[in-house]
């Protein structure tokens, strides 16, 4: 397999990985009641756990985009911010005002923000990882 291959398969794998974490943690959130079920008003509250656990994935995600790559680890794992930061910035605009099952408009906000921080330090993981070798 050629490394352009390696390199988006490195990109999606870390991709994949954010977006399973996220929903299958949505979704054990919502089975426990936690979160109030699928269409209905969400509150500054279960965002704000969103928030944090989203965030965790963005680095986990991205980290794991830096470990597969073939090389240039970092820029990797920003590519994988890129592309979050993307995805969060059509669904902002796709939600913006659709009601108040979208939430407030401070989370899709900080999803925007917190995209590329996180793949930086995913990335900064993986440096540290590798240096420790």
């Amino acid at each position: 397999m050629n490394k352009t291959l390696k390199s988006i398969g490195a990109v999606l794998a870390g991709i994949l990985a954010g977006i399973i974490l996220s929903l299958g943690t949505d979704q054990l959130l919502h089975m426990a009641g936690i979160f109030l079920p699928w269409g209905q008003p969400v509150g500054d509250g279960p965002l704000a756990l969103a928030t944090a656990y989203r965030t965790i994935y963005s680095v986990v995600g991205c980290y794991v985009a830096a470990r597969l790559a073939p090389d240039r680890r970092m820029g990797h794992a920003l590519a994988g911010g890129v592309v979050g930061l993307v995805l969060c910035t059509v669904g902002a605009v796709v939600t913006w005002n659709k009601g108040p099952a979208f939430g407030p408009h401070w989370y899709p906000v900080a999803l925007i923000v917190l995209a590329m921080p996180c793949a930086w330090v995913g990335g900064v993981l993986e440096r540290r990882r590798q240096v420790a070798l």
